[in-house]
């Protein structure tokens, strides 16, 4: 392959609110952890182990304000970027490296308000439903379903 390419998927829940930094000419910032999980099972023991890799999103401008307004920590999330990695020199004088994911594409999957009001919701269809009695048919049996 001629070129090169730096992008990275991820599917996770969100670790925090998101962190909003305003500039000047009305440019924003967003920041924010997510968790990716994966289990597997130990081949010797055989019991299953669930690893957790947190992962620093950011997100710029509008995207930025849309996560502000509409993500809280629990949500899930499907994002595309590009992985970047910022050093700079702390207080001791000792260099610092972060690694962040660069978000440019993201679809929420779940967040909060939607899993509460499904979940209210959802319970209640069933008690509704379960005190209704489905009308008995006679099915002969050499009927075809089609």
């Amino acid at each position: 392959m001629a070129g090169t390419i730096n992008k990275v998927i991820l599917i996770g829940h969100l670790g925090d609110e998101v962190k909003m930094h305003y500039f000047e000419g009305g440019n924003s910032i967003g920041r924010f952890p997510i968790a990716t999980n994966e289990t597997y099972t130990n081949k010797q023991t055989g019991e299953k182990i669930t690893t957790t890799e947190w992962h620093n999103i950011v997100v710029r401008n509008k995207l930025a304000e849309i996560c502000e307004k509409y993500l809280s920590k629990g949500d899930k999330i499907y994002c595309e970027g590009r992985i970047k990695t910022r050093q700079w020199d702390a207080e001791d004088g000792t260099k610092r490296y972060t690694t962040e994911i660069h978000v440019v594409d993201m679809t929420f999957l779940t967040t909060k308000n939607e899993t509460s009001s499904t979940s209210s919701s959802e319970v209640k269809k069933p008690i509704e439903t379960s005190n209704q009695q489905a009308p008995i048919q006679d099915v002969e049996e050499d009927d075809l379903p089609f």
